[in-house]
């Protein structure tokens, strides 16, 4: 299974934000600039996660991002779901499949799927901002670019 850049990109902003030691709001053209991103897609990633209630934003002047609540409360099979839209792995009505109604390939695909999930309920965005990570993190926030 691979992840969508959009939610790739979402997780991305959900682990930098578990920074929270700044002088300065984080924004979303520093957050474009340090994973190489489209800015214009990231506004589109953080609104969604936004909507959700997963940030806090606020605009104008001195206005940034954060996260809306602590990182244990932030699971990963969760984010994913939302992320992804949980979605089937394959549609075998569209198009209509030869195969349909006499064929094991979506119920096993439908299994490794559940499986994946399940291994990540395991885990939460503290978890996932641990070190290495978290010191990878923290690299990031103190990176001045032309420094």
């Amino acid at each position: 299974m691979q992840l969508t850049r959009f939610t790739d990109l979402g997780l991305r902003v959900l682990m930098y934000l578990t920074f929270s030691e700044r002088d300065t709001p984080v924004t979303i053209g520093e957050i474009a600039e340090r994973f190489d991103a489209s800015r214009n897609h990231l506004v589109k990633v953080v609104h969604f996660m936004a909507q959700q209630g997963w940030l806090a934003t606020s605009r104008g002047k001195g206005g940034g991002l954060a996260l809306a609540r602590p990182t244990a409360d932030y699971r990963l099979d969760v984010l994913i779901r939302t992320l992804e839209g949980d979605r089937d792995l394959i549609d075998c009505a569209e198009p209509p499949c030869a195969l349909r109604g006499g064929c094991l390939l979506k119920g096993a695909l439908d299994a490794g799927r559940d499986a994946f999930y399940a291994t990540l309920e395991h885990y939460t965005l503290a978890d996932l901002s641990a070190t290495p990570t978290g010191p990878a993190i923290v690299r990031l926030h103190q990176h001045r670019p032309g420094a």
